[in-house]
């Protein structure tokens, strides 16, 4: 059917930071990473050939097309169907991106909570434990 639309944008965990391999000096092979990247690629492999399937399969309806006008027409189709993925992809992506960041302050927050009630505890108890001998002392 004619050239594939790029799958959506490959993004990293964390942008602009690379992790380094110490023993060879490059750059690191972090194989969750690399697990992802083959996930997407095949994800959107299998959506690239369920695009031009129903491409095909709209294209059936009219019959009556001349093979040039069908071949534009399952083009169109399976472009549009891929961009709108891509979108849904980006979507998704940028909403996953969102998520994490709430988490994360919602996590340092809670740790803090927590830091500052152990923190009083341990004072308290200090306190507690130097009572004694301040009343008798």
């Amino acid at each position: 059917m004619g050239g594939r639309q790029r799958p959506p944008k490959a993004r990293n965990a964390r942008p602009g930071r690379r992790a380094t391999d110490p023993r060879a000096g490059g750059p690191a092979v972090d194989a969750r990473v690399e697990i992802a990247r083959l996930e997407g690629y095949l994800a959107w492999e299998a959506e690239v050939a369920a695009a031009e399937r129903d491409a095909r399969a709209f294209a059936d309806r009219f019959p009556w097309l001349a093979p040039d006008d069908r071949e534009a027409l399952e083009r169109a189709y399976a472009d549009d169907r891929l961009r709108y993925a891509e979108e849904v992809v980006d979507r998704a992506v940028e909403r996953c991106r969102q998520l994490a960041a709430r988490y994360r302050s919602e996590c340092r927050r809670i740790c803090a909570r927590w830091a500052a009630v152990c923190l009083s505890v341990a004072l308290a108890a200090a306190l507690l434990a130097a009572l004694p001998a301040a009343l008798h002392g």
